[in-house]
């Protein structure tokens, strides 16, 4: 923990000051100056910080910036999707959401309400498991390996006598939302709610998120997925080309 301490120290030290020597880096450490070569040595390996030619100054390199760029992303996101959920959401009729992934849940970060709605819960803020959400398997999905498997380790809460919990069946899942682009839950989280999502993909061409349409059953029904889900993916298409991502 004092490595991870000292490393983020050296970073806010080269962010006030713009740039700095090695003997300055260890007198704001208060350690030797080979221990603060040390670590300034990782940081560099890492494109934390670089060395300005050879003057022997280092200063904030652009492997902050991108982690930076990361975090920007996700901060621009409510504001930039909004106009598509209210689109959406006018199209369609439905409840449009975007969410993004922290950690084991999925959080909704913007939403609008369609003249059809039926209800007016406000999914904002709101924490969702990602096994038994259309957002949440979208997320899942297009997370590492390791990511997934981690989740499926765990005994799953089955909330509904829909809900999928056999690791299996959800690894089956996985691969047809990878495969086809989309993915669905019906009446998984809750009796009588159906929902579709598709991806959004940042500049690196990473999923950042998910665009979700959710209603009742009775209307939302699986023959009218493929109408919401195509509206949705050029949606999706035209909020990940905002974030910077280019379709190959």
């Amino acid at each position: 923990m004092q490595s991870v301490d000292r490393a983020v120290t050296v970073l806010e030290f080269l962010a006030r000051n713009g740039e700095a020597g090695i003997t300055e880096i260890a007198g704001e450490l208060g350690v030797h100056k080979s221990t603060a070569s040390r670590l300034v040595s990782v940081l560099e390996t890492r494109g934390m910080v670089e060395q300005l030619g050879d003057r022997g100054k280092y200063a904030i390199g652009f492997g902050v910036v991108r982690l930076a760029g990361a975090a920007t992303e996700r901060m621009d996101l409510p504001r930039l999707g909004r106009p598509f959920c209210d689109s959406l959401a006018s199209e369609l009729g439905e409840t449009v959401n975007i969410a993004i992934r922290d950690n084991d849940v999925a959080i909704n970060i913007s939403q609008a309400r369609g003249t059809a709605a039926v209800t007016a819960h406000n999914w904002v803020g709101q924490r969702t498991p990602l096994h038994a959400t259309s957002s949440g398997k979208v997320l899942l999905a297009h997370a590492p390996p390791e990511d997934q498997d981690d989740l499926l380790a765990e005994e799953l809460e089955r909330y509904t006598v829909r809900t999928i919990i056999e690791p299996d069946e959800l690894r089956q899942d996985f691969a047809a939302i990878v495969r086809d682009g989309y993915a669905t839950s019906y009446e998984e989280l809750e009796l009588g709610l159906n929902a579709a999502a598709v991806a959004v993909y940042n500049h690196d061409g990473g999923v950042i998120a998910a665009l979700s349409a959710s209603g009742p059953s009775y209307r939302f029904s699986r023959r009218r997925v493929r109408e919401v889900v195509d509206a949705m993916t050029v949606a999706s298409k035209d909020l990940s080309a905002q974030l910077g991502y280019l379709e190959a």
